[in-house]
């Protein structure tokens, strides 16, 4: 058995290809000061999460923004991805 020779655009399913076009920081950052309103999973692409996250916070007359607040810092220690799997860059 060989391996296929190497292609330009070619991933392995399941493998993301790349690195995310969004930055962890920025997506940090918003989790952080705007994780109310679901802003950091907004920019990263996740909708449904970011949907959940307001929702949240309304119901619980903002004491749900803490879910906000702790995503924010570990998106900045940890790193996230983006909607399509791929990992955000560092800058």
């Amino acid at each position: 058995m060989t391996t296929p020779p190497y292609q330009p655009g070619y991933s392995q399913p399941g493998y993301p290809q790349g690195v995310s076009d969004k930055s962890k920081l920025v997506a940090g950052v918003l989790g952080i000061l705007l994780g109310t309103f679901g802003a950091g999973r907004f920019y990263t692409g996740h909708t449904k999460i970011a949907v959940l996250q307001l929702v949240v916070s309304l119901v619980t007359c903002g004491f749900g923004s803490l879910w906000g607040l702790i995503d924010g810092i570990l998106i900045l220690v940890n790193g996230g991805t983006d909607a399509q799997g791929r990992p955000l860059r560092d800058s």
